[in-house]
């Protein structure tokens, strides 16, 4: 998967699925499944460091998670998140930053923001930067937000929302994020656009889907958004196998003797 046939998929009327993904090990397993695109999320100061929200996950962290992603990915997009404060300060801070990720791995890199960020998105780009963008509910601004709530539902925020879409495209990124969106707004933001949107909690209209791996797994039950939809319960299985170990440990029951060399 390129960058150019990301774009095509909208006009051939193909879905996309992104799966976030953090490891090399994961990675090979999404791969396998026939996933296209992984995203290298800040989601994983979240889900792996175990923090509370993703402020302070920093470029170093990123670079490492992105290196290990793009190590193991054979046949997939692989698109790396830029932390907070690694694009906001400055244009040329920006593009540093998105060059690193490049330079890490990655293929594209991701943002938050509309407007706001033109400059940074068109300047990435001018370099041969990919840049997907992310509006709605950035987590980023979650305390600006007041917490992660469902945006843009009246109709002054609606509007906003797809002039920040339009320039987002204008100023040349090659798909947008819309997370925790109306779906019926998230349809007018998708058909008004001529580049791909990739929905979290935005309903089915949107041209391609994106979910936390941990989160479709079900690994992470800590905090379940409504839009997310466990394809698996692993966490439940590792709980079984774990309990399983230690019962098996305490009786002397294993190692048994086909776990042992002689």
């Amino acid at each position: 998967m390129t960058v150019p046939e990301f774009q095509r998929r909208k006009q051939e009327g193909k879905k996309i699925a992104v799966v976030t993904a953090y490891d090399a090990l994961f990675t090979r397993i999404i791969e396998e499944a026939g996933i296209e695109a992984i995203l290298v999320g800040d989601s994983l100061g979240v889900v792996v460091q175990g923090k509370k929200n993703t402020l302070s996950v920093t470029m170093e962290e990123m670079l490492y998670h992105t290196k290990l992603v793009a190590r193991a990915a054979q046949r997939a997009l692989v698109i790396a998140d830029l932390p907070f404060l690694s694009y906001h300060v400055s244009v040329e801070e920006a593009v540093r930053n998105g060059g690193r990720l490049l330079q890490a791995g990655a293929a594209a890199v991701k943002l938050e923001g509309g407007a706001a960020v033109r400059d940074r998105v068109e300047a990435m780009t001018r370099f041969g930067i990919p840049v997907m963008g992310h509006l709605g509910m950035t987590p980023q601004s979650v305390n600006r937000f007041g917490g992660y709530k469902v945006q843009a539902k009246d109709q002054e925020l609606a509007e906003a929302l797809v002039t920040d879409a339009k320039a987002l495209q204008t100023a040349g990124v090659f798909a947008i994020v819309l997370e925790a969106i109306p779906a019926s707004l998230a349809k007018t933001v998708t058909q008004s656009l001529a580049v791909p949107t990739i929905g979290i909690g935005a309903g089915p209209d949107c041209d391609g889907q994106v979910l936390v791996l941990y989160d479709l797994l079900g690994l992470f039950d800590d905090f379940v958004p409504k839009f997310v939809k466990p394809y698996g319960h692993l966490k439940a299985d590792a709980l079984q196998a774990l309990r399983r170990y230690q019962e098996e440990v305490e009786h002397g029951k294993f190692p048994s003797d086909s776990e042992s060399y002689h």
